[in-house]
């Protein structure tokens, strides 16, 4: 099934109505850095682009939601644990997973209360704390953005660059 999107307040052709697959708008991804006694959570993928690599806990906002609402719902959902004193990592553009684009939203939060533990078995594999000197690969890629961005404290990031700075590891 073809699904599209109008997009409204776009000049066009009187009687033309403009359409777009959804495919083709960039979806907005949320990755969340949950830091415990000076360790990462970090969880295997499954199942989706980049299965058998480990990525942070995170998702897609979802229409009107803030987005601190939904780090605290995306880390909830995905590995049962409750988080604080969230703030802003980085925004970064991510062309990596073509056609997919995603424009991805960094945050680091302090771990609060909980054990991680698997919620959605077809997704993750595992949950696992680790730290920052001592990763394991392979990286989710933009959990590899958050993480470089977060040590280097650079906020913003748009395609182009990411491109280039990453190309190794697009290949």
């Amino acid at each position: 099934m073809l699904m599209v999107a109008s997009l409204p307040g776009l000049p066009h052709p009187p009687g033309v109505k403009m359409t777009r697959l959804l495919s083709e708008v960039p979806r907005v991804g949320i990755g969340i850095m949950v830091i415990k006694d000076h360790k990462i959570l970090l969880g295997k993928r499954m199942g989706s682009h980049g299965s058998g690599e480990f990525s942070l806990p995170g998702g897609h906002l979802e229409h009107l939601e803030g987005f601190e609402s939904c780090a605290r719902r995306e880390v909830f959902e995905e590995c049962d644990l409750q988080i604080k004193d969230i703030e802003f990592v980085c925004l970064t553009n991510i062309r990596h997973f073509a056609p997919k684009h995603y424009v991805n939203i960094g945050f680091v939060s302090a771990w609060e209360r909980g054990v991680p533990t698997v919620k959605e078995p077809d997704k993750c594999e595992a949950w696992n704390w680790y730290a920052l000197d001592c990763l394991p690969s392979p990286l989710f890629f933009p959990t590899q953005v958050v993480i470089d961005k977060y040590m280097k404290k650079i906020h913003y990031q748009d395609a182009e660059d990411l491109e280039h700075e990453y190309k190794k590891t697009m290949v």
